[in-house]
């Protein structure tokens, strides 16, 4: 139900029935980056994502997500892309320029190809944040990749 009388408003949708998802996965710190994927593709599937409508696809590490999704978006057979990995920090500054030259990349990508991007690489401090975080993020990655699929497709012409 619309909360305004007379304005339309789109409805989140989390229907993945026939939608076509691609998660690219950073292979660094491969044990949360495995929990994140576990935990995605779950969710994909249980919300009506086939199978073989998806593709996962794995990297060294996080700086080279942005690539891999920049082709898979143009790719034009994706509804919507899921990055996956993590990014933990260490002793030097490597840690801040992995963690903001990736993210500013997969924002580079969604924005000039139209193809929404999930960003479910975890930027934490030590192991232990990002096991606690890593099942959730890759749930919620899910449902982003779902809704904003949905969500373009009702605004775009």
């Amino acid at each position: 139900m619309p909360r305004f009388e007379h304005v339309p408003e789109i409805e989140p949708n989390l229907r993945g029935n026939g939608l076509r998802v691609a998660v690219v996965l950073g292979r660094f710190n491969a044990d949360i980056g495995d929990g994140l994927l576990s935990a995605c593709v779950t969710e994909l599937l249980e919300r009506g994502v086939a199978p073989e409508h998806m593709l996962v696809a794995t990297v060294p590490g996080a700086l080279e997500l942005p690539l891999t999704l920049q082709q898979l978006a143009r790719s034009g057979r994706y509804d919507a892309l899921v990055a996956l990995g993590a990014v933990i920090r260490g002793d030097t500054y490597h840690f801040e320029i992995v963690s903001n030259e990736m993210a500013a990349g997969i924002t580079r990508v969604t924005l000039d190809t139209g193809v929404p991007i999930a960003n479910g690489v975890l930027t934490t401090e030590d192991d232990d944040q990002a096991i606690a975080r890593m099942h959730g993020k890759g749930r919620d990655c899910a449902q982003v990749a779902i809704e904003m699929a949905h969500l373009l497709k009702a605004i775009r012409p």
